[in-house]
């Protein structure tokens, strides 16, 4: 086999977008507090952006039925553009202009990315830092927190700090505890992992935690509700015990037969249960939950029932570009190389006001279009959803599909019937009998509706359920429905009966 090499020329077109434009996407797709926080970063590191100090007027509430389709201006140099023949004239002088430099330098600001940074200059990633949020402690560090405060034999509480970090999100310690004693330190043994456990588990909260499977965490659980409540929970617990494949299948008189329990006293039981926590991990980081913050506010007019969108960037910094080194940028005296380091910063200054901008007008665009498509739900709720395909609103708006998707990336709106993540709005759906677009959210709140007003002695097959939709104009398959009813976590029909 012989191996040739040779040289060949070939064309061919390639796409690479220039650092504007990827700026411009990456912008557009930050919810506000990463907006805040990127603002923050760009005001460490370029030292001709200013943060406008006076208190920023909040536009307008923008009708939907105009929600501008320019970008709005604002006063002149607030938002990057060249300067005016006005400003060209301001009565800033060179020697102010040297006397400014010199203060610059001292500080080492004109010599951001030239050299090391000056002892008064802040640093981005220290600064961007600083405004972040505390992070929330994770599951493993607030167990640590509980068992720190426990006393004990030391070889128990450092057997306990191992067993932590084995502990999944839902609080359960799954791996076998032989598997977890092939890991330990040589000191260390099964015996140990099987003395400690017990202690976790009736010291720390909440109850449950630490626990293997479910039968042990509801045991567990049952066990605190007889100590503290002095309670008779002999039903529950036998159901616990012996019954929970049974009870999940509904499998009620087999249960009854098993144990002589009524039916009444076995139903009695499941209310019970259903006070209780299956994943008691999920407690502990529901307390940390992270605050939504929303993008936009939606707003009704009681009077005539319109609706209204505001942003809610109201308290984000606003830029403008420093008007001295507008300036320094074109004044001979500067050095040629302090010229273009400014020159630089500038233009990558006005990307940046350019890009908030652009990115505020595009979601201004792009929430009165939901909110004109969803008026309905915004009047009536859930069932009234319409499918709105994020092509459908690109093609209305004349944008890039891209452009919508990134607008509602990862960004909330606040309604009067709460707060929704944006990217919900935008479903796809189907048509009923008489050719009106429903959403599949719609139809999902259709079908919960059926199953609420069943008999629940005689609970409705996916096939009923597919005859009461045709009654309401919904044609659908009775996969579709099945699919649908497993997405609501909605049981069958056999798990739905009530004995």
């Amino acid at each position: 086999m012989r191996l040739d090499t040779s040289q060949f020329m070939r064309m061919e077109q390639r796409m690479k977008l220039a650092p504007r434009m990827i700026q411009s996407m990456e912008i557009l797709q930050l919810p506000l507090m990463a907006l805040e926080e990127r603002i923050e970063q760009e005001l460490a590191a370029n030292p001709v952006l200013e943060r406008k100090e006076s208190d920023y007027e909040q536009p307008d509430l923008t009708p939907v039925a105009g929600v501008p389709q320019e970008v709005v201006k604002t006063a002149e140099g607030d938002r990057g553009e060249p300067p005016t023949p006005e400003a060209e004239k301001s009565d800033i002088s060179d020697r102010e202009i040297e006397a400014f430099m010199k203060d610059q330098a001292d500080f080492g600001f004109l010599n951001r990315g030239q050299k090391s940074r000056g002892a008064g200059e802040r640093d981005a990633k220290m600064d961007a830092m600083a405004n972040t949020a505390a992070r929330g402690l994770s599951l493993q560090e607030q167990l640590t927190e509980q068992w720190d405060l426990v006393e004990t034999d030391p070889k128990i509480h450092r057997t306990g700090y191992i067993l932590i970090d084995w502990v999944g999100d839902d609080g359960y310690i799954r791996d076998p505890l032989e598997t977890i004693a092939q890991q330990l330190p040589t000191d260390l043994t099964i015996e140990d992992l099987q003395r400690t456990l017990p202690i976790m588990q009736e010291r720390m909260e909440p109850v449950g935690i630490c626990s293997r499977n479910l039968q042990e965490c509801l045991l567990l659980q049952i066990d605190a509700w007889e100590r503290d409540k002095d309670l008779d929970l002999t039903v529950p617990r036998v159901l616990v015990q012996n019954h929970l494949h049974d009870l999940e299948m509904n499998r009620l008189p087999q249960i009854a037969k098993k144990t002589g329990f009524t039916i009444d006293q076995i139903n009695h039981g499941k209310e019970f249960l259903k006070h209780l926590n299956a994943r008691p991990g999920k407690l502990l980081g529901e307390t940390r939950a992270p605050r939504v913050t929303p993008d936009a506010i939606v707003d009704r007019d009681e009077e005539t029932g319109e609706y209204s969108v505001r942003l809610t960037d109201e308290y984000a910094p606003k830029l403008y570009i420093n008007e001295i080194y507008k300036r320094m940028a074109k004044t001979k005296s500067v050095d040629g190389k302090t010229r273009e380091f400014i020159a630089n910063n500038i233009r990558n200054a006005r990307w940046l006001i350019e890009s908030i901008e652009q990115r505020r007008n595009t979601l201004l665009r792009v929430l009165k279009v939901v909110v004109e498509a969803q008026k309905e739900f915004l009047d009536h709720g859930p069932q009234h959803m319409k499918p709105l395909p994020m092509i459908g609103v690109a093609d209305q708006l004349g944008i890039h599909v891209g452009t919508v998707s990134r607008a509602v990336a990862e960004k909330y709106v606040q309604t009067p019937r709460g707060i929704f993540p944006l990217r919900m709005f935008f479903t796809g759906g189907t048509e009923n009998a008489d050719g009106e677009a429903m959403s599949w959210d719609a139809i999902k709140a259709k079908l919960g509706e059926i199953i609420d007003n069943e008999d629940k002695n005689n609970p409705l097959s996916d096939d009923e359920i597919v005859i009461k939709l045709k009654e309401m104009g919904i044609e659908l398959a009775r996969r579709t429905v099945a699919k649908y009813r497993k997405i609501a976590n909605i049981p069958p029909a056999r798990r739905r009966k009530v004995f």
